[in-house]
């Protein structure tokens, strides 16, 4: 089982479904390990990664981008799609061809999928919106109802036939229809401190990672099973939904994310595009 204590790996975990095939069996003692863990939205895992109180996390693949300095990238391991994704998803009350200069509402906990939907927007539709941060589920049940939202995990699944919003674009699956190319959300990254003052650990917990990862992928029955427990998904809407998703980095995925990494320093997101660096894991 996962245990706690100022002696183990401090790992950060997204709070979504989409990760359950990975860490399930490490949080049932299907395999066990030696982690501190730590749960939420990539967005705040991003941020405790950048203030080092964080060794080794998932979350958002623009976080290693931004800081290159400061991570090395688990191999063979990652979060995304080669087509529709489901769980990233912008919900528009018309088109998202009419969003010129309409607003989206963007859920506070991405920061990848904000910068995708607008590289999208503007470069492969021709639309340039305008973005403020909220909360959806909770502006949606008060009876707003915002021209257009982008929602991601858990909430995007549970949104995604809302019926105010019947124009949907799956961002994953509009990706691949504008580059041909696999998309990545989210890594796995080592802080570069950590593997310095404590390598064998950080590599051990890392092949952990990848060996639970290939049990996930193995056994989605059971995964979907369990899922479909706490959510609103059947349990062939959740198979679906997993079948859907990218869980290794080979090289299509690194292709797809080295050419997101050069749109975000061609439109001025980043300085440049980030050398990718690997954790050994031997």
């Amino acid at each position: 089982m996962l245990t706690t204590g100022d002696s183990r790996i401090r790992l950060g975990r997204i709070g979504y479904l989409n990760v359950l095939p990975l860490h399930y069996p490490l949080e049932t003692g299907v395999m066990t390990g030696d982690f501190e863990l730590v749960a939420g939205p990539p967005a705040v895992l991003n941020q405790l990664m950048d203030q080092g109180r964080l060794d080794l996390s998932g979350c958002s693949c623009i976080e290693y981008a931004r800081r290159p300095e400061k991570y090395v990238i688990v191999p063979d391991l990652a979060i995304g799609s080669r087509g529709p994704v489901q769980s990233v998803l912008l919900l528009c009350r018309t088109r998202p061809e009419d969003l010129d200069g309409q607003t989206i509402l963007v859920s506070a906990q991405t920061h990848t999928s904000a910068a995708l939907v607008d590289l999208l927007l503007k470069r492969h539709i021709g639309v340039t919106p305008r973005y403020r941060t909220g909360d959806a589920t909770a502006l949606l049940a008060a009876g707003e109802r915002p021209e257009a939202i982008l929602c991601i995990g858990d909430e995007a699944l549970n949104l995604r036939r809302h019926p105010d919003y019947p124009g949907r674009m799956d961002l994953g699956e509009a990706w691949r229809q504008w580059t041909g190319q696999p998309f990545i959300f989210g890594l796995w990254i080592a802080s570069k401190e950590a593997v310095r003052t404590r390598r064998t650990e950080i590599q051990a917990g890392a092949r952990l990672l990848v060996a639970a990862k290939k049990w996930g992928q193995a056994n989605l029955d059971v995964i979907s099973a369990v899922a479909a427990q706490t959510s609103i998904l059947t349990e062939p809407e959740m198979r679906s939904y997993f079948d859907g998703l990218v869980y290794d980095l080979g090289s299509e995925e690194l292709a797809g994310l080295r050419l997101f990494y050069d749109m975000l320093a061609e439109a001025g997101v980043i300085p440049a595009a980030p050398r990718l660096e690997f954790l050994p894991l031997g």
